[in-house]
């Protein structure tokens, strides 16, 4: 029988193989009567974990975190994604009808059509290859304004959809103006990205009249891990520039950070990706030069080289899908019970 425990901890992070361990904190002794000070052993399933940094501490500061996190035995991961998928499933917007928009974009290479495919592996249960991707990063493999849609069982399809665009790059990709007029549910699907001229008004693929269905209702910002740090500055004003647009429209805007196996030796095994300082020097390299708070942005590793599934992978992916539905349903929520709300 597999029972799981409420327990806060104090998480070193000044260790040599970049992983942070637990040491037993007050707060257990308190809670549950121990009065061992050893550290505890114990697995950590990665969609348990939240970082909770201390409002008085430096960024920089990499020596103690305090986290809030459930303790478990390693099989539970499994009833985790089990019961984190069902809510996923089950997932309804506000009203009849509405349909949550996710638009994925970032950097060329970054994993967006990956990241696509392996949302739909994780719902339907097995390896899915619906959005071609490409395992270079030299020019960015999707052209077009594509939306996903992911079919049920009955053949009807979930009320949520992503979209993948053309990836940002220093000279070329796509035009910081089109994701702008994507936002707002002005690009019709199938529209070709010119990287020297945006979309205009009487083109074909230009929808004058966009429905609450057409606009975007959470911006997901993917971030390759293994090149965060070669990123030119010049991206990194077009994300910002993005950012801002979307919070101006007031919509909720989260990061996932891809190839984190790709670009740190201790989360090969994924159950280690919320352990790994170097993870969590990244997104707060991210954090501070884009904006997105660290409780927005999230680890993730798509599936690429897998033929099979694996349930620490899907913890990650399903962790960040939950708080994606969370957020798009609040902005659905408080949009529609706006006054002027049409």
């Amino acid at each position: 029988m597999c029972q799981t425990m409420q327990a806060n901890f104090f998480l070193s992070l000044d260790e040599p193989d970049g992983l942070m361990k637990l040491s037993e904190s007050s707060v257990w002794r308190r809670n549950f009567g121990s009065q061992n000070s050893d550290p505890l052993t114990c697995h950590l399933p990665a969609s348990t974990l939240l970082l909770c940094l201390p409002g008085e501490e430096s960024q920089a500061d990499y020596g103690t975190r305090f986290i809030s996190s459930s303790t478990s035995s390693s099989t539970s991961t499994c009833t985790n994604n089990r019961e984190v998928l069902k809510t996923v499933k089950g997932y309804k917007p506000p009203t009849e009808g509405q349909l949550l928009r996710i638009l994925l974009h970032g950097a060329v290479g970054a994993g967006k059509s990956s990241l696509v495919n392996s949302v739909q592996s994780v719902m339907r249960g097995r390896i899915y290859r619906q959005a071609l991707a490409d395992n270079t990063s030299g020019d960015s493999f999707t052209k077009e304004y594509k939306t996903y849609r992911i079919k049920k069982d009955d053949g009807s399809y979930y009320p949520f959809v992503c979209n993948d665009i053309m990836g940002l790059s220093k000279h070329g990709g796509v035009l910081v103006e089109d994701i702008k007029l994507a936002l707002k549910g002005h690009v019709k699907d199938g529209y070709k990205f010119n990287p020297v001229s945006q979309l205009s008004e009487g083109d074909r693929h230009y929808n004058e009249s966009p429905t609450s269905n057409d606009r975007v209702h959470v911006l997901v910002c993917v971030i390759p891990a293994d090149t965060l740090s070669l990123m030119d500055d010049k991206v990194v004003e077009k994300f910002r520039s993005i950012r801002a647009e979307a919070s101006n429209l007031k919509i909720p805007q989260l990061a996932f950070l891809t190839k984190i196996d790709l670009a740190f030796p201790e989360v090969k095994d994924v159950k280690n990706a919320y352990r790994s300082r170097n993870v969590k020097a990244k997104m707060q390299k991210f954090s501070e030069d884009v904006g997105i708070p660290m409780n927005c942005i999230f680890p993730v590793r798509n599936y690429s080289e897998e033929t099979e599934m694996n349930d620490d992978i899907d913890s990650l992916i399903l962790n960040a899908m939950k708080h994606i539905l969370q957020c798009g349903h609040d902005f659905l929520d408080f949009t529609q019970n706006e006054p002027d709300s049409s």
